[in-house]
């Protein structure tokens, strides 16, 4: 099995990243984000895999958005440059 230690999605089944969406945007921002009908229309993630698994591009947009969430996250935890606090 080879590694693939740059990859964010090494490892990651459709649910945990569905999952991770859903807790971090919630359904009514991730229908924003993604505009399918499963995830505006009484969203579950059962039906919600159901459909990103029979539909590659929903599911390719589905992983951008996970990417950027990713991103987001960590410029959000990285420290501003060159000081968190101005010296005193």
């Amino acid at each position: 099995m080879n590694e693939q230690p740059n990859n964010p999605l090494h490892g990651m089944t459709l649910e945990k990243v569905l999952n991770a969406l859903v807790e971090h945007y919630g359904w009514g921002e991730l229908g924003i984000y993604v505009r399918i009908k499963c995830f505006n229309n009484d969203p579950s993630v059962k039906s919600s895999l159901k459909f990103l698994r029979r539909n590659p591009w929903a599911r390719t947009k589905v992983e951008k958005l996970y990417l950027d969430m990713l991103q987001e996250i960590e410029r959000e935890n990285t420290p501003k440059w060159p000081y968190t606090n101005k010296p005193n």
